[in-house]
């Protein structure tokens, strides 16, 4: 059993590894240098098909994080065992999901949709509004994995 729990808790860190350490690339790496290197005309389209391909990883790292959350807390006894960091966890993640949810099927849709009319302000405008809520998941994946290290010893 583990074993079992351990893959879990693997398939878990590795899961928020893609997502909160690829938010916290494009946000302040990749998005900053495009921005000061690249027009609009090229830094969109760009910007662009990078969020559609960290976005595909992104499903797949939620579903890894959430198949395998919900593993461990079933292996510990399930959520009336659990300690309340986990709970604390649970309820930011699945904020987080449903922001990304939001993310992938409004703003990223007109921001597509912006881009393959090169309709460039509407364009930057949708993407600001991608980099926002980002933003916002970037900061409660970052509260999370705090309580996800210190949460036993401070809750």
């Amino acid at each position: 059993m583990k074993l079992l729990y351990t893959s879990m808790l693997l398939l878990h860190v590795l899961g928020v590894v893609v997502w909160v350490g690829g938010m916290f690339l494009m946000h302040v790496a990749v998005r900053p240098a495009a921005v000061a290197q690249l027009q609009p005309p090229q830094r969109l389209p760009l910007l662009t098909a990078v969020l559609e391909r960290f976005f595909s990883w992104v499903a797949i790292a939620i579903a890894a994080v959430l198949l395998s959350g919900i593993g461990m807390i079933l292996e510990g006894g399930g959520f009336r065992n659990a300690h309340l960091s986990v709970h604390v966890m649970s309820a930011i993640g699945l904020a987080m999901m449903a922001i990304f949810l939001h993310i992938r099927l409004a703003p990223f849709r007109r921001l597509q949709s912006a881009v393959a009319s090169s309709d460039w302000p509407v364009a930057a405008r949708h993407l600001d509004g991608v980099r926002r809520l980002v933003t916002v998941n970037l900061v409660l994946g970052i509260v999370t994995i705090a309580v996800s290290t210190i949460g036993r010893a401070v809750l």
